[in-house]
Parts: C-alpha cells; structure tokens; sequence
C-alpha cells in the first residue's frame, strides 16, 4: 500500500490517496523501471555553465553567492504568490524562477570548486529517502502527523550522529542553530518551538499553552517602555504561535490568509466609494464600517 497526501486546490484541505499494488513500491515509479529523461533540465544546467564560462555574460560571471542572494527570497514570494492566486500558468513561470536561483548558485559554486548541482541532487535525494523511512524502509506511518514525527526524528538522530562527528573538534551546532534567523519571524518562531517540542521542551497539555498567552498578555499590560512592551508582545505572538502548533495551524500561513482577506475586502470599499463618486479616507468611520460589512457579506455569499 502506498499513501500520497496532496494538497487541496487553493486550500489547506489534504487529500489522501491510497494506493494498493502486490508488485511494491518498485513497480510504480522505482527499480527496473524507465526513468524520465530530463533533458530540459540537463540544457538547462548547460545553459547557466556557458553563461558562466570565461567567454559567457560579464553580468552572471561576476556574480557570487552573496550578490544574488536576495534573488532567492524574491522569487520564493512570488511562486507563494502563483499558488495564493491559484494561477498555474505564473506559477510554472515563477518555479522556473526559483529553479534558475538553484542552478545559478551551483554553478558559483561548481566555478569556485565547493559542490554542483548534481551534489545538490544527491544530497537532497539521500535526504528524502532517509527522512520516508515508511516509504523506503520498513517503519509505518498512516498519518501526515505520523509522518511529521518520523522526519523530527530522523532530523534529531542526524543531528546527534553529527554531534558526535564533531566531538573532540569543535563546539557542536546548537539545536536552533539550523533555523534561519532571515526567515519570517512567524516561520522562525514556529521552527524553534518544533525543534524544542523534539527534545521535549513542552507544556502537557493545551490548557498550559492558553496560560501561557494569558501570562504574556498581562505582562504586556504591566510593561511600562515601549521597549518592554515591544518585548512583552512579541512574547504573546510566540505563545500563540504554539496555540498554532497544538492546534495544527500553520501561524505564518494564518496570519497571510488574514492579511489577504483585509486586502480583499479594503479592494471592495475602495471600490464601492469610487462607483458613488467618493474617495474611501473622507468617509466617516461609520461609512467605512458600514462598507466593511457589505465586504464581509458580499464575501460570504460567494463562499456559499
């Protein structure tokens, strides 16, 4: 039996697919069987090399891996973007966007001797298998939650095994060392607290973490600098990031649904003053209110 969750059109709905097959795994995708050639792929990696090559574009050959750095992150919104919109078409273009980020910094680094893209490859596809051991190994797995468990897992013996690599060398890596501290403060925040929860840093049940929330809201109350209360509010979203977690809510993706709605809905105000010749800022807040519900009804009903 094989099991492939896949996300819901333009939802965070999952849809589990089952699979029987008394052949196994192999006969579907693995051993003995045709691989794809990727060959689009393959000129595509030749393409990046020749722009990279000494007779190549001056702009990609000055290039290091601190100059386009930021191109990765941009991209990465963008396809975030395609996919948000559900627009297909922008999203193969911008993947092709983020796939050009990959390949051109391999390329950097294959000039400069530090790996390739087939380094990059293999070590992200030693990593898959190594992390769907209920796939490729003989552990079970029925959920997503089961599966989540199984990756924490893997990841925390990798990184014992690599602590133990370096022992005798250097300081080990600490646990929350491998979060990106560029990453989106929700998305970090969520990161630390799984990577905490691994290792057993946790509150033992649900009630705990609403406690919590309730400490930090009162903290904040009582703060009296805009300084302690900066740190007071952050410490209520991180607490409520782990209202998230318990509750399988992604925080970052939440927060980015609300601020796509705000902007959904400001879009209909703004609208509906124009089509009665008035600008939305000279409204009094009882017309803004009043057009703010006509959003969230004409919102609802299309909904249904």
């Amino acid at each position: 039996m094989i099991e492939v969750y896949l996300m819901g059109k333009c939802s965070t709905d999952l849809i589990r697919l089952v699979f029987y097959n008394p052949r196994g795994f192999d006969s579907f995708c693995g051993k003995g069987a045709a691989m794809a050639n990727h060959a689009e792929f393959d000129a595509f990696v030749e393409t990046i090399a020749k722009l990279r090559a000494p007779d190549g574009c001056p702009w990609d050959r000055e290039q290091t891996h601190a100059s386009i750095a930021h191109n990765m992150i941009e991209e990465a919104y963008e396809a975030v973007d395609a996919i948000e919109a559900c627009d297909v078409a922008h999203l193969r273009e911008e993947l092709g966007d983020v796939l050009l980020q990959v390949v051109l910094q391999s390329q950097i680094a294959a000039d400069a001797g530090e790996f390739t893209i087939d380094d990059v490859c293999r070590d992200i596809n030693e990593k898959m298998v190594r992390r769907h051991p209920h796939i490729f190994g003989e552990a079970q797995a029925l959920t997503p939650e089961e599966v989540t468990d199984i990756w924490d897992a893997v990841k925390m013996r990798e990184r014992e095994a690599a602590m133990g690599e370096a022992a005798g060398a250097e300081k080990p890596a600490g646990l929350l060392d491998g979060v990106p501290t560029s990453f989106p403060a929700l998305m970090q925040a969520q990161k630390i607290s799984r990577k905490a929860v691994a290792v057993g840093f946790e509150w033992p049940d649900e009630a705990g973490v609403w406690a919590k929330v309730a400490e930090e809201i009162e903290e904040f109350k009582e703060a009296e600098t805009s300084e302690d209360r900066e740190l007071e509010f952050g410490d209520i979203l991180f607490a409520l990031v782990n209202v998230a977690r318990w509750n399988g809510v992604d925080a970052e993706n939440a927060l980015r649904a609300t601020c796509a709605k705000f902007r959904r809905r400001w879009s209909f105000m703004e609208g509906a003053a124009w089509a009665r010749g008035e600008r939305l800022e000279d409204l009094s807040t009882d017309e803004q209110e009043e057009l703010w519900q006509q959003a969230k009804d004409v919102e609802g009903a299309q909904a249904c």
